[in-house]
């Protein structure tokens, strides 16, 4: 009979969970089962709103804490964004300030991530530094870094455009995430511009979230919404061609936990934003290795891209990498790193990764079972991941590391 994970025949502490997350949220839910599918104790769960509104929490020494997202919760976004309307866009720049103060507020425990590293991952303009600076391939952008120029509103974006040749490219809000606030641009030889966006603009000049998917094709009103946008913060990256995948552009989700890339979904969707809850839909798997392998390629060299993007964060314990696959399927390149990454629910772990039959929690979970007690159960899984780790730095530059350009 196996023990279960708290079994007091096994080496070292209990584990005890305690999740920062807002207790109606299916994150919450999801983490919890599969908690208890691993024999642990419920998590004591700690509301985002009372973090929020007293400045911090405290966990004991034996706790084991995870942050888990603040959003899907009207109160919670509004205690962050400082707006009684969740649906609107502006306010991303205060929404930032105060999960990252919020976050350094929670005393005591064990993390699984860092303060400092999420704040990096809520910047776009940061994370993309540090993935360029540890050679992980990433769109090309004129505002990567501390250092660059901010982007004051539409005139420095059709600057942009021209001073470095990019008439396709994305404006995304440097603290957005879901799509929110993200335009795709696109310009003709002729003058013409185009932006596809989920952004409402109502005709006072409001900006709201909109689960449809809109395309302006005047030029004052993708202005009106970037200069709208523009005192959050805003980030720019070229538009690079991606492969599609029955006449659908495609990118992937790739879920990387402890460092080892343990699941991943193709999104697909007619336009340039394939994220699910805009209407994308879930891909063929098996076609991209094969479009992988018919290429050249080989999918753990793909594997391997995100888990360079992950090691850029190596105290944050799971992260979500959104993977950009080149036309022909032989390049990559990360646009984005997510702290909160890990929503897929119902999917299982990629085969060989260690998380077969478990799904994106329950490998979290799992994860922070073998650091508790790395003597049990964990050689065969360690070995293969130390072999397939020394294969990737042998490796690192045969797939993946070439910037792809538009």
């Amino acid at each position: 009979m196996s023990r279960s994970a708290n079994d007091p025949g096994r080496a070292g502490p209990p584990v005890r969970f305690a999740v920062v997350g807002n207790p109606e949220n299916r994150r919450a839910a999801l983490f919890a089962d599969a908690a208890r599918a691993a024999g642990l104790p419920a998590p004591r769960i700690v509301p985002w709103e009372r973090v929020l509104r007293s400045g911090g929490a405290e966990f004991a020494a034996d706790e084991t804490v995870r942050l888990d997202s603040p959003g899907e919760n009207p109160e919670v976004d509004r205690l962050l964004r400082g707006s009684q309307d969740p649906t609107r866009v502006e306010g991303s720049a205060l929404w930032y300030t105060r999960f990252i103060q919020a976050s350094r507020g929670l005393r005591g425990g064990v993390r699984l991530d860092d303060t400092d590293e999420l704040a990096v991952l809520f910047d776009k303009r940061h994370c993309h530094a540090a993935l360029a600076a540890a050679d992980v391939p990433v769109p090309w952008s004129p505002t990567s870094g501390p250092d660059a120029a901010p982007v004051a509103g539409w005139d420095d974006v059709r600057a942009a455009m021209r001073d470095h040749r990019m008439p396709r490219l994305f404006v995304k809000l440097a603290h957005g995430s879901s799509a929110s606030g993200v335009l795709a641009v696109e310009s003709s030889g002729r003058g013409r511009i185009r932006a596809t966006t989920s952004v409402e603009l109502t005709p006072d000049g409001r900006l709201f979230n909109s689960l449809k998917v809109r395309r302006y094709e005047r030029e004052r009103d993708i202005a009106a919404i970037v200069d709208a946008l523009a005192p959050d913060g805003l980030h720019l990256e070229r538009w690079l061609p991606k492969a599609s995948q029955r006449g659908r552009a495609a990118d992937l989700r790739v879920v990387v936990v402890a460092g080892r890339a343990t699941h991943a979904v193709v999104r697909t969707s007619n336009g340039p934003l394939t994220n699910l809850h805009l209407g994308g839909s879930r891909g063929d798997l098996d076609a991209v290795r094969d479009g992988v392998e018919a290429a050249g390629g080989r999918w753990a060299d793909v594997l391997a891209v995100c888990e360079r993007a992950a090691a850029c964060f190596p105290r944050t314990l799971c992260v979500g990498v959104d993977l950009l696959p080149a036309v022909g399927w032989r390049r990559f390149a990360v646009g984005e790193v997510n702290a909160f990454g890990d929503l897929l629910p119902r999917l299982t772990g990629l085969a060989g990764s260690g998380a077969e039959g478990l799904d994106t929690y329950a490998a979290q979970i799992a994860a922070v079972l073998r650091r508790a007690h790395p003597s049990t159960g964990t050689g065969h899984q360690g070995n293969e991941h130390h072999q397939r780790n020394e294969h990737h730095q042998r490796h690192q530059h045969r797939t993946g590391t070439t910037h792809v350009s538009a």
